[in-house]
């Protein structure tokens, strides 16, 4: 009778895989964004069931339900607000410069016009940054906005930690966002819980949120952001730990880069901080007017672009996508992550075939040997059209930055691969001015000075594993 009893158990269990896997293959085969992926999700689906629902469950989907909701409605409290604020801000936020066809474009996808009269200062690893985002912070006279994809109790995390905690004692509203799986254990420390019982409002993004969401443990919430009374911000790629100071001795020198932002464009900032704070704890959050009287902090145009996985459109993509398209003289890239997609491989191929100079500069250390053999895929594509890839010998280079001919450059959080792509939260900043594009084109010639350039030749003498490894690499690129 036991033996019975299983088998039954055993067989209602193989029907309701299979069953699960035809609905979730017609479901791939509408929602899945590449024909490829589809194919390989459905194949999978009907052939395997119960090893491919799992893992559709978890990785297969790229849309994320209910966020969508939760932006509108704050944008259109921001779209409000920017109704609302005074004539001489609206004077800031109207410009004519070469790059208002990125921008227009840009603007279609998001809704956040770019702001002329901003300030910006780039910031060259941790030192710098830290430093100056422990200024600002000091300096708070109303509230703080922190969000992290990764906070450590560590010895940069809790000297930020108790300058939140002095500042929440003292009056001021501090708020700080967390991911739920950059930082899986930051609930249990002891950090976090001397920022609540200071009195800080803390929160973690959590994507499985919502029955639709239970499973989606491929999202990330990959943004970094501080900002200060709404007159400040700064964005970037450095999470909060001592290894971004460099001072993780199995890692060494840690290579990022940060942007310290002041004018009317800190408002788009605070807006994807305040659309986040509302998902992960269902409460709404004021985003701070603009004070017209001390607007123009500078000279710089500058376009806030958060981008998500909610979107029907592929924001992030479809950004850097526009970028490479449109420009005309360079195309400088550096990321710690080079696993673009069919599009984006195309545009570089072609932008170097008309003469743009297109540089890539990754880690010659790569986070993880599959990732590494995935860069090396793509940058045997992208050799013979006139494209130059360096690898950074300098330490692990985890900056995200992109300069288009003299006069745009672009930093933030978003990395040159899929997951930013179509799967992350993300933010970047683009700047339009010449003078801090020649700053980034500086700090970039510096770097180059610490690579080493591949060619065709070295790709050419790999074992004869490598081309199977790097093709084996490359079906796990959607998800790296």
């Amino acid at each position: 009778m036991g033996l019975e009893m299983y088998a039954e158990i055993i067989a209602v269990a193989v029907v309701l895989f299979y069953a699960l896997g035809i609905v979730s293959a017609v479901e791939a085969i509408i929602n899945v964004r590449t024909a490829q992926g589809a194919i390989a999700w459905a194949i999978s689906l009907l052939a395997v069931p119960y090893l491919a629902v799992p893992c559709y469950l978890v990785f297969g989907r790229t849309k994320f339900d209910g966020y969508l909701e939760q932006r509108n409605a704050v944008e259109q409290e921001t779209r409000e607000l920017l109704q609302q604020t005074r004539a001489e801000v609206s004077k800031h936020l109207v410009f004519s410069s070469p790059a208002e066809p990125v921008y227009n474009a840009l603007f279609n996808l998001t809704g956040i016009p770019a702001a002329g009269g901003n300030a910006v200062e780039l910031l060259v690893d941790g030192q710098q940054t830290f430093d100056s985002i422990l200024r600002g912070l000091e300096s708070a006279q109303h509230h703080i906005l922190l969000e992290s994809y990764i906070i450590r109790d560590d010895n940069l995390g809790r000297r930020i930690g108790r300058v939140l905690s002095d500042k929440a004692r003292a009056g001021i509203s501090v708020h700080l966002l967390y991911d739920e799986i950059g930082s899986r254990n930051f609930h249990r420390t002891g950090l976090c819980r001397q920022l609540r019982q200071t009195g800080v409002q803390v929160a973690a993004f959590n994507t499985t949120q919502g029955r639709r969401n239970r499973f989606q443990l491929n999202f990330r919430n990959h943004r970094k952001i501080v900002v200060v009374d709404g007159h400040v911000a700064w964005v970037g790629g450095h999470n909060i730990g001592d290894e971004y100071l460099g001072l993780d001795p199995d890692i060494g020198h840690w290579r990022d880069t940060h942007l310290r932002l002041q004018g009317p464009a800190v408002l788009g900032v605070e807006l994807a901080f305040a659309t986040d704070w509302r998902w992960a704890t269902q409460t709404s959050l004021s985003v701070v007017q603009p004070d017209a009287e001390n607007a123009h902090h500078g000279t710089e145009n500058v376009l806030v672009f958060p981008s998500d996985p909610s979107s029907i459109l592929e924001q992030a993509g479809l950004m850097f996508l526009q970028l490479i398209v449109a420009a005309q003289k360079r195309i400088w890239i550096a990321s710690p992550y080079f696993v673009p997609d069919r599009s984006i491989v195309s545009a570089l191929q072609l932008a170097a075939l008309r003469g743009v100079d297109v540089r890539v500069m990754i880690p010659d250390e790569p986070d993880g040997p599959v990732v590494g053999m995935a860069n090396w895929s793509f940058t045997r594509e992208l050799l013979p059209a006139g494209v130059k890839v360096y690898r950074y010998q300098g330490g692990f280079l985890h900056q995200k930055v992109l300069l288009m001919d003299h006069h745009l450059a672009g930093i933030g959080t978003a990395n040159f691969d899929n997951r930013s792509f179509r799967l992350n939260f993300e933010i970047t900043l683009l700047v339009d001015g010449e003078h801090f594009a020649s700053e980034v084109q500086a700090m970039l010639e510096a770097d180059l000075l610490k690579c080493r350039e591949v060619t065709p030749a070295e790709i050419a003498a790999k074992p004869a594993w490598f081309p199977l490894a790097m093709g084996a690499a490359r079906l796990f690129s959607p998800v790296l």
